[in-house]
């Protein structure tokens, strides 16, 4: 393997971590904010205006990160981009 294949490789296993990370991470802000904002009080049942109040937070939070994961990536494509150029 030569050492372009092997900069390529370690770069593919990096994004791959973080975007783990930041799966995790949005899973975790998601039961922070929704959960504790919409079911206060936790019981042997969901009432339907609690279970719309968790699927529009959801939503948002779900957007939210694919709009900065989506600049992230434009981001790191760009700059790989200069690098590429200046080499």
């Amino acid at each position: 393997m030569d050492s372009e294949a092997v900069k390529k490789a370690v770069i593919q296993q990096v994004l791959s971590e973080s975007n783990m990370a930041n799966a995790r991470q949005l899973i975790e802000k998601i039961n922070e904010n929704c959960f504790e904002k919409c079911l206060p009080k936790p019981g042997t049942s969901i009432s339907s205006s609690e279970k719309t109040c968790v699927t529009q937070c959801m939503e948002k939070y779900m957007a939210a990160w694919n709009q900065v994961n989506a600049a992230y990536l434009r981001r790191i494509q760009s700059e790989v981009g200069n690098h590429s150029l200046g080499a």
